[in-house]
């Protein structure tokens, strides 16, 4: 997935240029895929804020009922915007990949040998009083 995201940022970076409609088609197609990717793993790790911001990235750019804004000028900040957005969910992920390698790492070294765990159900408790006591 970080392969398809850098190349969806590169690709809203070549979109900057004065190129044919046919690139602008492919742009929304990638971008769309690429925005779906992203709000799929955004949801599913509960990271609202990039859901939202991903969720109107595929609004502007979907290729199925599109937004024309018939200007350039208007459209050049919104591929810069767009191509530092998907470069920075890739670097965000995988910074938060790192610390829960670390917290796994952490958490391994405290842990004790199965051997001498005492597990709770070896353990006989008899909270009744018996009759002879």
């Amino acid at each position: 997935m970080k392969p398809f995201l850098t190349f969806c940022a590169l690709c809203c970076f070549i979109g900057i240029f004065k190129l044919p409609i046919e690139y602008y088609t492919f742009l929304r197609i990638i971008i769309s895929i690429g925005a779906l990717m992203v709000l799929y793993n955004t949801l599913s790790s509960k990271q609202h804020y990039f859901s939202i911001i991903f969720l109107v990235i595929l609004i502007l750019f979907n290729p199925i009922f599109p937004f024309y804004l018939y200007r350039k000028g208007i459209w050049l900040p919104i591929d810069i915007i767009t191509g530092i957005l998907f470069l920075m969910i890739n670097f965000v992920e995988r910074k938060e990949l790192k610390k829960e390698e670390e917290t796994v790492e952490e958490s391994s070294e405290h842990a004790m040998p199965i051997h001498q765990r005492t597990v709770s159900r070896d353990r006989i408790i008899n909270p009744k009083k018996t009759t002879q006591e």
